[in-house]
């Protein structure tokens, strides 16, 4: 019998699996498509832990071959699910045995974009200014309320710092799980990985509301949205009107710990 795995995982991405390992050890698979999946702790892992790098290590299971009810279900997978999954390994190689979906937030990314916007870049600015590689702010609606958690990233030369989150190398469940533990509900969020073509950093955007008018301005300026760069084929409605907002060229300093800007893991 196959050893097996079983636990909680978020879904980061599906593409084929980076050269991390040697040829021989992939040989068969190179053109596969696989989930990089990150698993869960049952409790919050302290970013000052010297383990805590490895506590997100990504793990890949295989994307195609499946039958029935079980295709249906891996074939449904977005990258920001969270699923409850068991996982049985043959050489090395993991394939989905059972997957279900617990939360369907959302991961976008998108490299190389135009017309960053301003909270974003004046953030940046007092970054460098005070000399830090990482920086965060709350992000407000029209109405002053918070609809968001801006955290960007140095992507220093000879660095690769939206490859790197978009592989699972570099984690941002720490940021998701901050947004989640602030909250008073079990939303799904949606969060955006970008990195613009005039400056050298990497944003992460947690948005609050997935189904907001925040995460739907987000998506359609720059081009994520439906059947897009996401390859996502489900509809969001455009949230509750004026009152949500977004505030895409101006954002408040947040006063909330919760928010501040984690150590790179």
């Amino acid at each position: 019998m196959n050893p097996t795995t079983s636990g909680r995982f978020r879904v980061h991405d599906r593409r084929q699996r980076p050269d991390i390992d040697d040829d021989a050890a992939r040989s068969g698979v190179d053109d596969a498509e696989e989930f990089v999946l990150v698993e869960l702790a049952d409790e919050p892992v302290d970013p000052t832990d010297p383990d805590a790098a490895d506590r997100y290590d990504p793990l890949y299971a295989t994307a195609e071959g499946y039958d029935g009810d079980l295709a249906d279900a891996v074939d449904a997978l977005r990258p920001g699910f969270v699923v409850d999954a068991t996982l049985a390994w043959t050489d090395g190689s993991a394939r989905f045995r059972e997957v279900e979906v617990v939360r369907e937030t959302r991961f976008r990314f998108a490299d190389d974009v135009e017309g960053m916007f301003e909270a974003a870049v004046e953030t940046w600015r007092q970054i460098r200014a005070d000399g830090e590689p990482v920086g965060s702010i709350t992000t407000r609606s029209n109405d002053g309320d918070p609809n968001g958690a801006l955290y960007l990233f140095a992507d220093a030369p000879g660095s690769d710092t939206f490859e790197e989150v978009r592989t699972g190398r570099l984690p941002i469940e720490p940021l998701v799980a901050r947004v989640n533990d602030s909250r008073d509900d079990d939303d799904p969020r949606e969060v955006f990985v970008l990195r613009p073509a005039e400056y050298e950093f990497v944003a992460v955007y947690v948005v609050f509301d997935r189904d907001g008018v925040l995460a739907q301005t987000v998506r359609d300026t720059y081009d994520l949205g439906v059947g897009l760069a996401a390859g996502l084929d489900a509809n969001y409605p455009d949230g509750d009107g004026g009152s949500d907002s977004p505030v895409l060229d101006d954002a408040g300093d947040s006063d909330d710990d919760d928010f501040d800007a984690l150590d790179r893991l």
